[in-house]
């Protein structure tokens, strides 16, 4: 673990990423305003006079102040940070979905830029790029020295030009050449399938603007050739999105007002409640998507799959979901950030994205640096492995949890596993083989493969068979 804890501030990159955007507010509206310490801007004033007259070359009095707002927010929080010109741009067409780039969620490590995660069915992803890969070369230019946003650019591009990314990958003596295909990326964040007669597998792989009403869609193609005996709702590898998003996804299976989340700060606008209810959900005068939502998603029996790849807003749904008793979580414990970003604009097209409160799950749990313990604990494979991910707690300053700050912050235990009966792995001969490696894990959409997703179909099985005894 002692690379994880030097890990660096870990942002998506390419996308939203791991954050929940509650509002777009600007600073010149809020009526309180902090005393100005006098003696310390003293101090800055003759720091910034220093650089000016004495350092080796020239500098820009705007890089100065732009590189002081950036540090003062980066050693607040791993979420807390400066959005230029380009990154405030970029977080507002990642909510909506549609961006250019490669596919890959990143983060820095050790100078290097580090992948957390390939977005599915992208140039990246396409290619084989795979989690925890370490880019140190882009194209002929050495990533060591540039900053995340500057290795972002790069990676950026028109579309249908080429760039070459030189990895570092785990187990691999050499470093490996990959050369990508710029294109425009448009993550479709939802996607179903009808697994078996009666099962429904329903994906979300973000939180964007258009996610809920796309998670009604697809419940009613779902539901078309008739009714479900059982709902797999799948948040594995989410990094979360947008806060409306979240609470529509969960609207979608709760009663109509029901409490999804809270969030406590400083400030009065930070203490709020959201409910299942079209204010919450909607932004704007949309129509109400929840309206055309088949009846029975609010009844059927439903499994919610989390790993640690599970952040933000897919775990505000995963603990609204179990918090209500209206799913089984099932899985691993999720990365742990419980805390609410708010972007505050500022002039230059440029914004600040400021961590202002922390947010809880109806009985009133922060899961800040622990997670959602799954009610059953199912590691990704038969054989009892799963990924080591990066989560919350091992990043440096990131919040406590402020309901129990003497846990550790730590992998959170979990209950063994005992409503779903394992599923030994078949060798090729179709014999079981307890002791086969795992298979890779496989592309395909609800995969056969999928060690979780088939123990939360026995899962299902076995409570509609309950169901239908009593």
């Amino acid at each position: 673990m002692g690379k994880w804890k030097q890990a660096g501030l870990v942002c998506a990159g390419l996308v939203g990423g791991i954050l929940i955007s509650i509002q777009f507010s600007a600073m010149a509206e809020k009526d309180t305003r902090a005393v100005l310490p006098v003696e310390e801007l003293r101090t800055f004033a003759e720091v910034f006079t220093a650089i000016k007259q004495g350092y080796v070359e020239p500098v820009e009095d705007k890089k100065l102040i732009t590189h002081a707002i950036s540090g003062m927010l980066s050693n607040l929080d791993p979420h807390s940070t400066y959005l230029d010109a380009d990154a405030f741009k970029d977080l507002q067409v990642g909510t909506q979905g549609e961006f250019g780039g490669l596919g890959i969620e990143v983060g820095m490590e050790e100078g290097l830029v580090k992948v957390v995660s390939p977005i599915e069915d992208t140039p990246a992803d396409r290619a084989g790029v795979k989690s925890g890969d370490l880019i140190f070369k882009l194209d002929e230019t050495l990533v060591k020295g540039l900053t995340l946003s500057e290795a972002v650019k790069r990676m950026r591009g028109k579309p249908k030009t080429q760039i070459k990314l030189t990895i570092l990958r785990k187990g691999e003596t050499k470093p490996l050449e990959i050369t990508l295909t710029r294109e425009i990326i448009k993550v479709q964040s939802v996607k179903s399938k009808l697994v078996e007669e009666g099962y429904g597998y329903l994906r979300v792989t973000s939180f964007q603007e258009n996610t809920a009403a796309s998670v009604v869609k697809h419940l009613n193609d779902l539901y078309k050739p008739g009714p479900l005996k059982g709902l797999v709702l799948d948040l594995r590898n989410d990094p979360g999105g947008l806060l409306n998003g979240a609470i529509g996804v969960s609207a979608a299976f709760l009663p109509p007002k029901t409490l999804v989340t809270s969030t406590d700060g400083r400030t009065a606008d930070a203490k709020h409640q959201f409910y299942a209810a079209p204010e919450d959900y909607l932004r704007g005068s949309k129509e109400d998507y929840i309206k055309s939502l088949p009846p029975e998603a609010r009844k059927v029996a439903m499994v919610v799959l989390v790993n640690g790849g599970s952040a933000s807003a897919s775990e505000i749904v995963a603990g609204a979901l179990q918090d209500h008793k209206r799913a089984l979580v099932l899985g691993t414990p999720t990365f742990g950030k419980g805390s609410v970003q708010t972007v505050l604009p500022l002039p230059g097209n440029t914004a600040i994205k400021l961590t202002t409160a922390r947010y809880y799950t109806p009985s009133g749990r922060s899961i800040q640096a622990k997670g959602i313990v799954p009610d059953i604990a199912v590691e990704e494979s038969a054989n009892g492995d799963s990924a080591q991910r990066l989560r919350e707690a091992d990043l440096e300053r990131h919040l406590s949890n402020d309901k129990d700050p003497a846990a550790p912050a730590k992998e959170a235990p979990v209950k063994p596993q005992s409503k779903a009966p394992p599923a030994k792995p078949k060798a090729a001969n179709g014999k079981e083989d307890a002791d086969e490696a795992p298979e890779p894990p496989s592309r395909e959409l609800a995969s056969k493969k999928d060690y979780q997703l088939g123990q939360a179909l026995n899962l299902l099985k076995g409570l509609q068979i309950m169901q239908n005894r009593q």
